[in-house]
């Protein structure tokens, strides 16, 4: 039996998995994000340590035998959160989550100490990262920053809860923007730009490497007969393209959960950090991936559904299973700023085209939308660095909606792939890693790809209207700078 831990932004999602690789059971508890001022966002990292243990107690009194024989643990989480610890480990200040964007002067500044920062990492410094947040710190909370003795990210916290030890993946290393990409290690040079040694950081590993073992007293509370042992992980889209086997170029995908993603493994490094296109390695050996991303994908839907007093479901069911034709509200999803391809932390939300006729479907429809066109945009970014996507497959909790995914197929003009249990895929991915890490089986002969149950294909005449909208939408940006 193998676990898989998801550390997201609003829940901590575990799944059991056996030799099969049938999903036996799943727990999930929610999470909650503070916004102490304008642009910021924060988690409090013992939020996580909570919401992990209640999802293991919880299966271990409803699946104890099947707990008791997990004999590896991989993890996937959030990224780029800076979790800053003392001399004792313990946190100094709530985690800077990747959605805040308070350090945008400070990715000016590190670009300017580090000329070689978007040549060694394939990435630009934006405030989602996580070394201009450490800067920020230095400066605006100096007694915090001497203190710091420990830099994680937030799924290395909770590995060094489990376990003791300070461990953390590449693929999420390579969002701090302190990892050499194509060297798969930390550089020097970036960490000493932002003040910091590799002192301060966690042991490297492979996502699909073994890492540490669980702690004697935590195998004991949920009766397992071993110290299972921990994998290197993922970050959660990397875990995510494990989940669903896109290890290998040309298997593209989108990510549609809090945040939102379009994402493309290669065997090469494709960089366009101009255009705000990460580049990140994946959680196995010799691969990269590319891919852009908006700030807020699943959280706009959420932010609706507080705003109209119901809930998701409530708002979905009545737009059916496709459009019939865009809506005559527009929706700019930038409700905390956005990354791909503008990279504005300042950046809001706009919905345009109100009317006395404008009904609360026509808002939903406009809402999906608009995360749909902001996808569009990570795509052509994409393509400007020779990645052309033809189709792809559809993750995390927004995937469940079938109107959602035609959206998103008539707007991107591809085939849109589901699969059947596509919400859980980077805890899925991460207990996948888990059992690499114990078995060392060939990545090709885990690493499948699941049953696609449905498949969204676009429409002739809805695509061309919805293209001939698209230019119209991304006048709501140039309106509003």
């Amino acid at each position: 039996m193998y676990l898989g831990i998801d550390l997201g932004t609003s829940a901590v999602k575990t799944v059991l998995v056996d030799h099969e690789q049938r999903v036996v059971a799943s727990r999930s508890r929610p999470l909650t994000v503070a916004s102490p001022h304008h642009g910021y966002s924060e988690q409090d990292p013992g939020q996580w340590i909570d919401a992990t243990f209640a999802t293991l107690d919880a299966l271990k009194a409803d699946h104890p035998r099947e707990l008791a024989a997990v004999d590896g643990i991989g993890l996937s989480g959030q990224m780029h959160g800076a979790t800053l610890l003392d001399a004792n480990f313990k946190p100094l200040r709530p985690c800077i989550l990747w959605n805040d964007g308070r350090s945008a002067t400070e990715c000016a500044e590190l670009e300017q100490r580090w000329p070689a920062l978007r040549a060694t990492t394939g990435n630009k410094a934006m405030p989602g990262f996580t070394a201009p947040k450490l800067l920020w710190v230095a400066k605006h909370e100096p007694e915090i920053f001497a203190a710091t003795k420990l830099v994680l990210l937030p799924k290395a916290y909770l590995r060094l809860v489990l376990s003791g030890e300070a461990i953390e993946d590449v693929s999420d290393a390579s969002g701090s923007l302190w990892l050499d990409v194509a060297r798969r290690d930390w550089s020097d040079e970036g960490l000493a730009a932002t003040g910091l040694s590799r002192s301060q950081m966690p042991r490297l590993v492979e996502g699909c490497a073994p890492a540490a073992r669980l702690r004697s007293e935590l195998a004991l509370r949920w009766g397992m007969t071993k110290r299972p042992v921990i994998a290197g992980g993922a970050g959660d889209n990397p875990a995510g393209a494990i989940g669903i086997g896109a290890i290998r170029p040309g298997a593209a995908f989108v990510s549609l959960g809090t945040s939102g993603a379009l994402l493309a493994p290669t065997d090469a490094i494709a960089a366009n950090p101009e255009r705000a296109v990460h580049t990140f390695c994946h959680a196995v050996p010799a691969m990269w991936i590319q891919a852009g991303a908006i700030l807020s994908a699943g959280a706009s839907l959420a932010w609706i559904a507080r705003l109209l007093g119901a809930s998701e479901a409530e708002l979905l069911e009545p737009l059916g299973l496709r459009p019939k034709a865009p809506s005559h509200v527009n929706f700019l999803p930038y409700l905390s700023g956005e990354r791909t391809p503008h990279d504005d932390p300042e950046a809001r939300g706009m919905l345009d085209g109100l009317s006395h006729g404008t009904d609360r479907a026509a808002i939903v429809q406009a809402v999906l939308e608009g995360v749909a066109f902001a996808i569009s945009d990570c795509r052509d970014a994409l393509a400007d660095t020779g990645i052309v996507i033809s189709q792809a497959d559809a993750i995390g909790g927004g995937s469940r909606s079938r109107f959602w995914l035609s959206v998103l197929a008539n707007v991107l003009n591809i085939p849109i792939h589901r699969f059947a249990d596509g919400e859980t895929g980077a805890a899925f991915g991460a207990a996948r890693l888990g059992r690499l890490a114990v078995t060392g089986e060939a990545i090709e002969a885990v690493c499948t790809a699941p049953r696609r149950i449905e498949t969204f294909e676009p429409e002739p005449a809805l695509a061309a209207a919805y293209a001939e909208r698209l230019p119209e939408w991304r006048k709501l940006y140039r309106r509003r700078t």
